[in-house]
């Protein structure tokens, strides 16, 4: 039995009203009226967005949100039933974390063929079903997550959820869509586009008060994870921190760039020092500055600035605030740099940030030290000096490092918006992720770093496929040190004079008879190198970097020394 037009048209339709671009899927059976809506319209030459076949949840899941991440737009991901939903749910709790909007939907089946009409088949009664439908699977790791019970509410169903994605704090959002309603008759009326989110700002004497705090203050400081992920972030900040001459700390927990390396207010990726000496400390855009939670600042008084401060997802959240300043981050800053001009505030400046200055002359001199070992591996500083010196500003980042993210963090210097990103959540979809960031940004470099590890949690084969197939070339760079480093030392740290200290045997890390990961880029006529040495490092760097340029991603597996 046909339609002309039935719940897969909505769907489009809907997906259109958004501003979707893409349709990221991992498919499954249930999807058959969005393939036959996309088709009629590829037909009839009508509107739709671009729609990724993909082998993987996980990919499809993490393209969307590297997509998302470059965009801050909500894309469409469709994934099968409720099995397909659990295994991208990884992905999509890291999309979560993020702050990458998307609309993940997948189906059930309400009438299990007891029902008038098409026929779902006999997988959704037998294997497929959930005792109170996938939306309760997904109702922990999204923003918001439902059922559209009726063809009649489809489309606003998927508008909404759209709008739900995009506002603060951005996220995923999911929709359980039964086959039942896919393949109902529908009739329209065609859905209306949906506008923008407004920008809001705190209100004027919230703000006042704020800065007459500041401008007594002797020792303030800024900390900040996120800011440079909300548009203008970076540039309100720079902005805001020029003007009232406070400096400006990326803690380790930062997951993009806030605030360029290179400028003398930048202090590095250390509060500690700060919280004996500052007495105020503004944090902007974070969600956990303090480790463990009760270490509290000695005197300093702690402003908050965050559109939603008090984030929903975190099940434990201590940010001490004594002031908050509640909307959007980058307007709320421009507004108080003004604010502070207008009124003529001055205050008293007495820090010039050593980070540009000693702190980076140690840094090279590091690098150049060991270069200058002799071994059968290279040391990760110098391997990212290295990288750092071959790139430009057209590029890139994506980190799923995890002994070696702050090495990455701190000696990469990046100054330029979304030009680095941290992976959020479980480990094994980074490379999803740089495809999604290639996807939106074609005219970008795009570098992937990983640790061995973390690479091997990836669906290597699956992702690959997708880069090949989509013709989205990026770089694939292994700090390889065979082994689980992150494991070995947290048992050490929970028991240094331990039985494994004493026998030697450490369990849970030896990664030491991993197959040669650059061979993966063979099958797909990929780039791939192994270096080992420190003098092999700067010739294949540059081999990949030319292949990825000429449109063939490179795999560099690089034997690190730690």
């Amino acid at each position: 039995m046909t339609h002309s037009t039935d719940g897969g048209d909505a769907v489009v339709s809907a997906f259109n009203a958004v501003g979707a671009d893409y349709i990221f899927s991992s498919p499954g059976s249930e999807w058959a009226p969005v393939w036959e809506s996309l088709a009629r319209r590829h037909r009839d030459g009508l509107p739709c967005p671009h729609y990724i076949d993909l082998l993987h949840e996980t990919v499809a899941v993490g393209m969307a949100t590297g997509y998302a991440l470059i965009t801050r737009r909500a894309q469409g991901v469709l994934l099968h039933a409720g099995p397909g939903l659990l295994q991208g749910s990884m992905a999509v709790h890291g999309a979560l974390l993020a702050g990458a909007p998307m609309v993940v939907a997948s189906s059930e089946s309400i009438t299990y063929g007891d029902g008038p009409g098409p026929d779902p088949g006999g997988q959704w009664y037998r294997n497929l079903s959930v005792v109170g439908g996938p939306h309760t699977l997904a109702a922990p790791f999204t923003k918001w997550s439902n059922q559209a019970a009726s063809v009649h509410t489809l489309t606003t169903m998927i508008t909404r959820s759209a709008e739900l994605a995009a506002r603060a704090p951005a996220g995923p959002v999911y929709l359980n869509i039964p086959l039942e309603v896919l393949l109902d008759e529908w009739d329209g009326p065609e859905p209306k586009p949906i506008a923008a989110p407004g920008s809001t700002v705190s209100a004027a004497e919230d703000m006042q008060v704020v800065l007459e705090l500041l401008a007594g203050a002797e020792n303030p400081v800024i900390v900040t994870e996120t800011t440079g992920r909300e548009p203008g972030g970076l540039e309100a900040l720079v902005v805001f921190a020029e003007t009232l001459g406070v400096p400006v700390v990326e803690p380790s927990s930062a997951v993009c760039v806030n605030f360029p390396r290179d400028h003398e207010l930048h202090a590095g990726g250390d509060i500690e020092p700060f919280l004996g000496t500052a007495d105020v400390i503004v944090l902007l855009n974070c969600r956990a500055p303090f480790y463990p939670p009760s270490r509290r600042p000695a005197t300093a008084k702690i402003v908050v600035i965050d559109e939603v401060p008090q984030r929903p997802h975190i099940v434990y959240q201590v940010l001490n605030a004594d002031h908050y300043l509640e909307g959007g981050v980058a307007a709320t800053l421009r507004e108080m740099a003004v604010r502070w001009t207008e009124q003529g505030l001055r205050r008293n400046i007495g820090f010039v940030s050593q980070e540009p200055a000693a702190i980076r002359a140690a840094e090279e001199k590091a690098a150049e030290e060991k270069a200058e070992q002799k071994s059968d591996s290279i040391d990760p500083v110098h391997l990212v000096a290295t990288l750092r010196d071959l790139l430009g500003k057209d590029t890139v980042v994506v980190d799923e490092t995890i002994t070696h993210s702050r090495i990455v963090q701190r000696h990469l210097r990046r100054t330029e918006p979304d030009s680095y990103f941290y992976v959020q959540g479980g480990l094994g979809q980074g490379i999803a992720v740089a495809l999604g960031v290639k996807l939106a940004a074609p005219d970008k470099q795009v570098v992937f770093t990983v640790g061995d590890g973390a690479f091997l949690y990836n669906p290597i084969v699956q992702s690959l496929q997708a880069a090949k197939a989509n013709g989205l070339p990026v770089l694939i760079l292994v700090f390889n040190n065979t082994e689980y480093r992150s494991m070995k030392m947290n048992h050490l740290r929970f028991y240094p004079q331990g039985a494994a200290v004493a026998t030697g045997e450490f369990l849970g890390n030896d990664l030491s008879d991993q197959p040669e990961l650059s061979a993966f880029a063979e099958p797909f006529g990929m780039h791939g190198e192994h270096v080992t040495a420190t003098a092999e490092l700067v010739p294949a760097l540059e081999r990949a970097l030319k292949a990825v340029r000429t449109g063939t991603t490179a795999i560099v597996n690089v034997r690190v020394s730690r």
